[in-house]
């Protein structure tokens, strides 16, 4: 742990951050064939019906029958009460329910356990993970998150940012990063204060990497990447991207006070505390008539990929 705390206080100058517009989808065809990589485009997805089937027809229609870029699209069903698998399969995508992907680990539902499954799920060799709520999608969401991946060896993951409005504003968006994320980051991870968007739904990443580190089970876990990746590989493997503007479906206060929760929880463990004192964290708050209301949040981890049997089985098998 030592050793955490002495790398993320090294506090290195950050990388001047990319452009989308720096990936034009005639580039990255030619140079996916250059270097042979796969791409594989995932979004976990729950109940977003009134959006997946957009994103997963846009991406087919520009990066796969347009250009020869993406491989396949995966969508991770984590548990939809709606629409969302039969809106993304007729769009085009492979839906997969996240129940069914490794049973033996267990069902846990949590954006980061669908992540951590996706990796199993997945084919390609770069995996770009998209939030299945965007409402003003286009593909330079995917190429520019790819475009690093597949120009430039020395990197490993590559983070979206844009700005993100709300209400009518053109700012405003990203209260859990404003509000809990950038407080943590500047008291306890320093060299994290380089990210302008460092809990982004939208990145992209080598599998060699990915399967190297844990996944948070629940919403803390783009924080986690960050921390894992530096950790393990060096602040100088990851990229950053302006994605432009993003629209999506802003929650509720007392949704985002569970976010808040499982990423502070994510970053306390991090910075040494038992996991055993906060795996079954618990949020008690009061209702409109001041009655206790107490919810648990997941705030457990799931171990490199790498370390499960049935994914190195998988892995091995020559028709995969």
């Amino acid at each position: 742990m030592e050793s955490l705390r002495r790398r993320l206080r090294q506090v290195t100058p950050p990388p001047v951050p990319r452009h989308h517009s720096s990936f034009s989808p005639e580039a990255l065809e030619e140079a996916r064939k250059e270097t042979g990589l796969t791409v594989s485009l995932c979004l976990p997805a729950r109940n977003e019906a009134s959006t997946v089937g957009e994103i997963v027809s846009t991406v087919r229609r520009t990066l796969i029958d347009r250009y020869d870029i993406i491989d396949e699209i995966v969508v991770i069903d984590d548990g939809s009460e709606d629409s969302t698998a039969a809106a993304a399969a007729e769009a085009g995508a492979r839906v997969v329910s996240e129940s069914s992907i490794l049973p033996k680990t267990g069902h846990g539902p949590g954006k980061g356990n669908a992540l951590w499954k996706s990796l199993h799920a997945c084919s390609g060799d770069l995996i770009c993970w998209v939030d299945a709520d965007i409402r003003n999608f286009n593909e330079h969401f995917v190429t520019g998150l790819i475009g690093p991946l597949l120009t430039d060896p020395t990197i490993g993951f590559v983070k979206g940012f844009y700005q993100r409005p709300i209400s009518g504003e053109a700012s405003g968006g990203g209260r859990v990063t404003e509000l809990v994320a950038r407080p943590l980051i500047s008291l306890l991870f320093p060299q994290l204060t380089q990210f302008i968007q460092p809990l982004s739904g939208e990145y992209a990443g080598r599998r060699e990497i990915l399967e190297s580190i844990p996944f948070a089970k629940g919403w803390g876990v783009e924080f986690g990447l960050l921390v894992d990746i530096i950790e393990k590989y060096g602040a100088e493997v990851i990229a950053q991207v302006d994605l432009g503007v993003r629209e999506h479906r802003n929650r509720p206060l007392d949704q985002l006070s569970l976010q808040a929760t499982a990423i502070i929880a994510t970053a306390l463990r991090r910075v040494g505390l038992d996991p055993a004192s906060i795996n079954e964290a618990e949020l008690t708050r009061f209702t409109a008539d001041y009655s206790v209301e107490r919810i648990e949040i997941e705030t457990g981890e799931r171990p490199p990929m790498q370390s499960i049997a049935a994914y190195l089985d998988q892995r091995r098998d020559p028709q995969f």
